[in-house]
């Protein structure tokens, strides 16, 4: 009888103790930057999916500020700390190959969220949640194209360089203009994500005399910093057509108010989602699909109301 009831107890101690490691899962998370507007409703998301999880999953947020080198010295710390799944908003996508290394050397889950890498060849025990930057960009052109009536002139204001969303995006743009051949580009430079920036360059197009339609910008920011610019400039709302993407607060208002004419909604919080839900069932040796795609909805003054 003691016999039966010293294994018994064993048995609940054990239960116990694997119940524990699972209900205080520890997951390192490096942000590409937190002053990204989008981003943070990202990082936002995340910790309140973690924190509303039976399981107690704690996150550790990094901010690897746009830096290659510290994004990968982030990881290697988390490696040191023996997280239990590590998740990363590359800040490079053609420079993931060391942080993957690092990840898989050590058996640690990685997910890749947001931003998938340029080497598509994924290891075992590494997924991407992301959403298809391809159709942003074919959404967001198609509508101007309807718009302009197939012909005009567009300004493209690319994102960071680094990012193949901003490859991706503009892309989708361009497929989209193989089809209507009387819709010119005037000019694209990147204004890496940033209103300021997207401001800047449309100020300085309208200054330099240049006429255009439409601006196709690869973020809602870089769109409403144009739209800034067109409104100092004293342009009549409307008479410029502006796309952006990710369905921002600050977008959806845009939009609404005629200040921008279409976005394509980003779901931060379905890759907020995605991304934890997959980091928790890896840690816990769970399948799970290698590649979670998150869809792009079209966002235009008629069903605006809809993204709260």
């Amino acid at each position: 009888m003691k016999t039966k009831i010293r294994f018994t107890s064993l048995a609940l101690s054990l239960m116990l103790v694997s119940g524990a490691a699972f209900a205080d899962l520890k997951i390192g998370v490096s942000m590409s930057q937190f002053d990204d507007t989008w981003l943070t409703y990202l990082r936002e998301s995340m910790d309140q999916k973690a924190k509303a999880m039976p399981d107690g999953v704690k996150l550790q947020f990094e901010d690897a500020r746009s830096d290659v080198v510290k994004q990968l010295s982030q990881v290697e710390s988390f490696v040191s700390q023996k997280v239990d799944a590590i998740i990363v908003n590359p800040v490079d996508t053609a420079a993931t190959r060391k942080i993957t290394d690092a990840a898989v050397k050590a058996g640690i889950p990685l997910v890749y969220v947001n931003r998938r890498p340029d080497d598509l060849n994924l290891p075992k025990g590494v997924i991407t949640v992301a959403s298809n930057d391809l159709e942003a960009g074919q959404m967001q052109m198609k509508y101007l194209a309807e718009k302009m009536q197939g012909k005009g002139d567009i300004v493209i204001l690319l994102g960071d360089l680094a990012n193949n969303s901003t490859t991706n995006r503009t892309k989708g743009v361009k497929e989209v203009l193989a089809k209507y051949p009387n819709i010119k580009i005037e000019q694209e430079q990147t204004g890496i994500w940033q209103r300021d920036k997207g401001m800047t360059l449309v100020n300085d197009w309208l200054t330099q005399g240049r006429k255009f339609d439409a601006v196709v910008a690869n973020n809602d920011e870089m769109a409403i910093g144009a739209s800034m610019a067109l409104e100092q400039a004293g342009v009549k709302k409307g008479s410029v057509l502006i796309a952006g993407v990710d369905g921002t607060p600050d977008g959806l208002r845009a939009v609404k108010k005629g200040a921008m004419a279409v976005s394509v909604f980003q779901d931060a919080k379905g890759q907020a989602v995605g991304s934890i839900d997959a980091a928790v069932k890896m840690a816990k040796h769970e399948p799970v699909e290698q590649a979670v795609w998150v869809p792009y909805r079209l966002i235009t003054p008629d069903n605006v109301d809809q993204f709260k």
